[in-house]
């Protein structure tokens, strides 16, 4: 990242509170959106090693909010990390920049892995203030993961579509057979066997129309999104085993989405009776809504998401399911197709979006991302 000259150098300073210190020029109003909107964490520390600006990333990765902690000192900003705090003395009075991979960042409520990268702005070794750059590797690492596995669903499905072309002919072809074979037969006990052609005939056909997905364009307009959970928890509710306690926790700040309520109530419908499913008759489920800032989808950065989550305290995800939980037919159970969460995140890509999932045995959470607004 090149930054100017002190004489000229930017302020970092959050939209929502200017801050002017002393000897320091008036922002480039360009300059400050630039940096607000960077998806990189960035800090500025004074000579003190008090902190003088942080963009709205870093406010999301640290967990705080620029407004309460502006010109603490970085003992405060990260208490549990001494020897990072140490360095960003000797950086201040050095002079010289220094960069660390992978850093164990201990903040008040968490330990993060970042990517760290210090430099010293400013004339003079004692006038040196801090441009602090810190690059959460576990987010790295997810949306290189999203990526691929975007790519390899996306290879999938291509491989599926020209297999159920294939399948169609033949099918169709044995159940108008079947068909023109009854009407020859006399005796009624040997209908039944062609019968069963047909059901059998009808059945695989039905299955290839529900690994393909829906067909047509989604038909998107502005909607609420807790009509997509009431509308799913209200059919859980009625479903479930009278063990399973169905809850919801919602965020009522969420804004209105651009999308298909239907396939959105189907592909959260599919995740939450899979997580009924896996609940066995007794447990906890939950539905959730949470908004989230600067997430990344594939190639784009949106700017809002909103997040639907479906939390149950079930037995979790194997791990031999782990990588192929999205893939058509895998399934843990005996009874499964396994079709499921391969639609869901069929319905989720029509709209941008992506299902991700965290599970520990007792704790899964699958996630369903909707971008609010184009990605800038």
């Amino acid at each position: 990242m090149t930054v100017p000259a002190a004489n000229t150098q930017p302020s970092m300073r959050p939209a929502r509170q200017p801050v002017i210190r002393q000897g320091q020029s008036e922002p480039v109003d360009s300059t400050k959106t630039i940096i607000d909107n960077l998806t990189t964490a960035v800090l500025l520390l004074g000579t003190d090693l008090r902190l003088l600006a942080m963009n709205p990333a870093a406010e999301e990765l640290l967990d705080l909010s620029a407004n309460q902690v502006l010109g603490a000192s970085a003992e405060r900003l990260f208490p549990e990390t001494t020897l990072f705090a140490a360095a960003l003395g000797r950086a201040a009075t050095s002079g010289a920049p220094f960069t660390e991979r992978e850093m164990r960042l201990t903040l008040a409520a968490q330990t993060i892995r970042v990517d760290c990268s210090v430099t010293p702005i400013g004339e003079g070794r004692d006038q040196a203030r801090l441009l602090v750059e810190l690059v959460a590797v576990d987010r790295q690492r997810r949306i290189t993961r999203d990526e691929q596995g975007v790519a390899r669903n996306a290879s999938v499905r291509a491989l599926m579509r020209g297999l159920a072309h294939e399948i169609r002919n033949p099918l169709g072809g044995l159940r108008g057979a079947a068909q023109l074979l009854e009407r020859e037969l006399v005796d009624d006990a040997l209908k039944e066997y062609t019968q069963v052609i047909v059901h059998e005939a009808d059945r695989l056909q039905n299955l290839l129309d529900r690994m393909l997905g829906p067909r047509g364009l989604p038909n998107k307009r502005s909607i609420n999104v807790h009509e997509v959970t009431e509308r799913v928890r209200a059919l859980l509710s009625a479903e479930a085993p009278p063990g399973v306690h169905v809850t919801r926790d919602y965020d009522p700040s969420i804004p209105p989405l651009h999308a298909d309520p239907e396939l959105l109530i189907q592909a959260t419908l599919n995740v939450a009776r899979n997580a009924v499913q896996a609940l066995d008759g007794s447990g906890a489920l939950q539905l959730r809504t949470r908004i989230q800032r600067r997430f990344t989808i594939g190639q784009t950065c949106h700017r809002l998401v909103v997040r639907i989550e479906v939390h149950d305290d079930g037995p979790g995800v194997p791990d031999d399911l782990r990588e192929q939980v999205f893939y058509p037919l895998v399934t843990g159970r005996g009874d499964g197709t396994g079709l499921g969460l391969s639609i869901a995140q069929s319905l989720l890509h029509q709209h941008d979006g992506l299902i991700e999932f965290a599970s520990v045995p007792g704790d899964t959470t699958f996630s369903l991302i909707l971008p609010v607004e184009n990605g800038q």
